[in-house]
This record gives structure tokens, sequence and C-alpha cells, in this order.
């Protein structure tokens, strides 16, 4: 398997951000981007099985969208979406696509997410997930 680091996952993904045309780009500004090996604790699901979700979540938007968000929120943090590196590297393996390519399109993803599109949302224009 490939050996990246998190600061080159955190880099592709903050290039990716940087090319979002407007008002996207704009939107993006205030979401934090971290890169960690695996799928956080505080951001599993209880209700589905730990490992399966560590091995198959790449990324992850922790945060309100903006289609929910209120001036009344008292966020605890900034938004953030997450990339887990073990995971991406796994599906890389498995896929005729670039490191690049693969960490660009988990940051899109989440940054959908971000902006207040659903998994059918972007499934219906993002002809990967077929």
């Amino acid at each position: 398997m490939m050996r990246v680091s998190l600061d080159r996952m955190e880099e592709i993904a903050h290039e990716t951000v940087a090319q979002f045309p407007q008002p996207f780009a704009r939107l993006a500004q205030g979401v934090a981007i971290r890169a960690v090996d695996w799928l956080p604790d505080h951001l599993l699901d209880p209700h589905d099985d730990a490992r399966a979700q560590r091995e198959e979540i790449t990324g992850m938007y922790d945060g309100i969208p903006l289609t929910e968000k209120s001036v009344f929120d008292q966020p605890e943090g900034p938004d953030v979406v997450w990339l887990f590196r073990a995971p991406i590297l796994m599906e890389l393996a498995e896929r005729d696509v670039t490191l690049e390519e693969l960490v660009a399109h988990v940051t899109v993803h989440e940054f959908a997410h971000h902006f207040g599109w659903s998994d059918d949302d972007i499934a219906a224009i993002d002809r990967w997930w077929e």
C-alpha cells in the first residue's frame, strides 16, 4: 500500500478547495480540513458496526450544512471536512485513479454536504458513485 503523509492529503484537499468556483470558494472558507488515519470515535454512528465504518468511510463532513445554519446556532468549533487516510489508501488500491484524484473527489463530496447537498443530490451529478 502506498505511503502518504497526512499533511500531503490536507495539501491536496486545500488545493482542491482553492479551485472551487464562486460562490462555493467563499462558502468553503470557514471549514477546517483534517486528515487522520481512521474515523475518530466521536464521529462513529453508534448504531452501525465500528470496524466497517472505519474501513469504508473515506471522508466525513462534521458540521451544520449551510442550508440549515441559523444565527441561533452556537457552534462548539469550526465545521470540519475529515479525510481518513487508511480507507482512502485502501480504496486507491482498488481503483484506477491517482491519489490526487481520489482525495480531490472525497474533498468535493464532503464539501457538498457543507453546501447542503444530500448523497442523492451528489450522486445525481457525480457519476463516480455509480
